[in-house]
């Protein structure tokens, strides 16, 4: 981390956009989380099978479908762009509403998003991270864990809260409620089985795949 940057403890999207370009952080609530190094194979190849789904569905829609590194701003109200203090890199984000896209990305809460978990980022992407969508109205919220074939759903419920996650083996096929028309075959991505089997975990020891 750059030294000025260990000088400050809050900080926003204009000192984001002053940051090395070759450097990879993300902001939420104001805290800086480095990104670096690049996430392993196994996480790389269960993005990939995930994105050719949702692309391949995609491709006649208007919502439009986006992979890290892809800068999403997430305001609490109208504040002007470099005052933002969350600022998310999404593993993959779908958005449906195109006043949201800009040059920069996405100012505003994608209606699907899927971080595919890593023993780096676990406890952020299903604790802040997790608050930040929730806050900002994601409305469907995917966490893959790769190692113990597992997926944790969050769905925004009528009083704009997730509430408790549906837990899911990766088997068979998983609709996406934001998306309607979608659904992920898990037998086609690693690790998955078909609906006609049942999932072995990985190592307990490992739960989030890396």
């Amino acid at each position: 981390m750059p030294q000025p940057v260990l000088k400050q403890d809050h900080f926003t999207y204009g000192d984001y956009r002053l940051w090395p370009e070759d450097q990879r952080w993300e902001l939420i609530d104001g805290r800086a989380y480095d990104m670096c190094p690049a996430p392993s194979r196994g996480h790389q190849a269960m993005v990939v099978e995930l994105v050719r789904q949702i692309g391949n569905f995609l491709l006649d829609k208007s919502c439009e479908l986006y992979v890290a590194p892809f800068d999403v701003r997430l305001p609490r109200a109208d504040e002007a762009d470099d005052q933002v203090d969350t600022v998310v890199q999404p593993d993959i984000a779908v958005i449906c509403d195109p006043d949201k896209l800009d040059g920069a990305g996405c100012r505003g809460a994608p209606d699907w998003v899927v971080e595919v978990l890593s023993r780096r980022t676990a406890a952020k992407d299903q604790g802040d991270k997790r608050d930040a969508y929730e806050r900002a109205g994601v409305r469907e919220y995917w966490l893959v864990h790769p190692t113990d074939l597992t997926l944790m759903i969050y769905r925004l419920g009528t009083d704009g809260a997730y509430g408790r996650p549906e837990v899911l083996p990766l088997a068979g096929e998983t609709e996406v409620a934001a998306i309607p028309g979608l659904g992920i075959a898990w037998s086609s991505a690693p690790g998955g089985v078909s609906g006609d089997d049942q999932p072995r975990p990985g190592p307990r020891a490992d739960p989030a795949g890396e």
